[in-house]
C-alpha cells in the first residue's frame, strides 16, 4: 500500500488498518536493530516506540511527513536504539540536519513522557486519585475534599501540592537515572 493510501487512512480515523500497513515494515526495522547488536526482542521494543513517536506526531496539527512512512521509522528506530544505548557521541548530535534534529527531540520528548508515566505510577494510589480528579476530572478543591474525605478544600489543595513535589522528585530521580 502506498503511503499516500496510509496516510488516508490515518485522516479517516482508520488507524488499525494504516498500523496493519506500517508493521509490514518492521522486518527491515528488526533487520537493523540486529545489525548494531540488538537481539529480536530490543527490535521488537524499538520498533513499537518509534510507532508511538510516530502517532504521536500525526497527531500534531502542525507535523509533516516530508518522507516516506519507512524512512521515518527507520530513522526514529536508529535514534531510539543509539538512545538506549548511549551511543550519541558530541560530534553526532552537532551534526544533526533538519528532520534528523525533529525526530531526536520526538524520542527525547517520548522518554520524558515515559518516565512522567513511570512517576505518577510510583505515587500512592491516594495522591494518583487526587491528581486525576483535579487534572483530569476538573473537580473543584471543595468537591475533591468531600470525595476524598480532607477535612477542608485548604488540606486538598496543600495535598494536591505534596503530591505534585513527590511526582516531580520522582521524575527527577528517575530521568537522572536514564540519563546515567
Amino acid at each position: 500500500m502506498s503511503d499516500e493510501k496510509i496516510m488516508a487512512l490515518f485522516k479517516n480515523g482508520q488507524r488499525n488498518k494504516a498500523f496493519r500497513e506500517l508493521y509490514k515494515l518492521y522486518p527491515r526495522i528488526e533487520k537493523l536493530i540486529l545489525s548494531k547488536g540488538g537481539t529480536k526482542a530490543d527490535a521488537n521494543d524499538v520498533f513499537q516506540e518509534a510507532l508511538i513517536i510516530l502517532n504521536r506526531n500525526l497527531e500534531k496539527s502542525d507535523f509533516k511527513l516530508t518522507s516516506s512512512f519507512y524512512t521515518y521509522l527507520y530513522s526514529v528506530s536508529r535514534f531510539v536504539w543509539k538512545d538506549s544505548q548511549k551511543q550519541f557521541s558530541k560530534q553526532e548530535l552537532r551534526q544533526l540536519e533538519g528532520e534528523e534534529v525533529s525526530i531526536l527531540d520526538a524520542v527525547i520528548e517520548e522518554k520524558k513522557y515515559r518516565t512522567a508515566e513511570q512517576a505518577f505510577r510510583e505515587l500512592g494510589e491516594r495522591c494518583q486519585q487526587l491528581l486525576q480528579r483535579f487534572y483530569l476530572k476538573k473537580m473543584s478543591f471543595k468537591a475533591i475534599a468531600e470525595v476524598m474525605q480532607f477535612k477542608s478544600e485548604k488540606i486538598a489543595k496543600n495535598q494536591k501540592y505534596k503530591c505534585l513535589q513527590k511526582a516531580k522528585d520522582i521524575y527527577r530521580n528517575q530521568f537522572k537515572t536514564a540519563k546515567s
